[in-house]
């Protein structure tokens, strides 16, 4: 059935599900298989009708092909694109050999309805902070010029600014002064989006709405001086893109689970 034109697009982020090649892997004493199943499982309950799915990034704790093909078969549940970024954690070969369409990885764009979504790598390889270099701040400024009459949406791994985490916001996109100058030459670009914090964010700066999404497993305390974990339950964010330009948005958790976390662990 052909969607209908006159709703807004639903678009499904998740981020940061940290899979090893075994389904046993552990991520500060957290299953990451499990509990991103059960995100999985809420999105199917609560999104029948989502239009786009976005996974931003560390998909993997290990880079396995194997992680990467099995995260691959838990979405093909949904019947919609799925779109990969590469995190800190991945690594690009064998998430390409996994996915098996190269399109659908980053550096892409998507283009869904009157909606233009940038997918951009934000990543250094086998190093933690984010950056964007030369050539991903060309492909970012290509694509805003050739999405003009479009509404643009960015999606990156990193964030792009502090979040008050003083040890999480040395891995701030270094290239970030750079990155907002082409933004604010265009009046087309609605939102940015990133995954990385492990924490909720909703924030603006020049009329662009800026969010973070919750991990799908362990989630970092905010505003922490050192390496904190919340108590939060993993989850994932809608989005809804109106053809006007507006943009509704939430965050879903999954309810009523307790999972096992190490909060003495100081790092990962």
């Amino acid at each position: 059935m052909a969607r209908d034109a006159n709703r807004p697009l639903r678009v499904v982020q998740f981020s940061d599900s940290h899979l090893f090649a075994s389904t046993d892997g552990k991520l500060l004493g957290l299953n990451t298989d499990d509990s991103l199943n059960r995100v999985l499982d809420l999105i199917e309950k609560e999104q029948p009708a989502m239009d786009l799915l976005l996974a931003t990034g560390d998909l993997s704790q290990d880079a396995s092909v194997a992680s990467y093909r099995r995260l691959l078969a838990k979405l093909e549940r949904f019947p919609v694109p799925c779109y990969w970024l590469e995190g800190n954690h991945d690594v690009t070969a064998p998430m390409r050999e996994s996915l098996g369409s190269p399109e659908k990885l980053s550096p892409c764009v998507v283009e869904i309805g009157n909606w233009s979504i940038v997918m951009l790598d934000s990543t250094i390889p086998y190093e933690v902070p984010g950056e964007l270099d030369e050539g991903d701040l060309a492909f970012l400024e290509q694509s805003l010029d050739a999405a003009r009459g479009r509404h643009v949406m960015v999606c990156l791994h990193h964030h792009p600014i502090p979040l008050g985490c003083k040890w999480l916001d040395t891995q701030v996109v270094s290239s970030a002064d750079r990155f907002f100058d082409i933004l604010d030459r265009y009046d087309h670009v609605r939102a940015v989006v990133w995954g990385h914090v492990h924490q909720e964010y909703d924030g603006e700066r020049n009329n662009v709405n800026l969010y973070a999404v919750p991990s799908t497993c362990v989630q970092f305390k905010p505003q922490s001086e050192d390496f904190a974990i919340d108590d939060a339950a993993p989850g994932y964010r809608w989005f809804d893109l109106h053809a006007d330009g507006r943009i509704d948005t939430g965050v879903s958790r999954v309810q009523g689970i307790r999972f096992e976390v190490d909060f003495s662990v100081k790092g990962y």
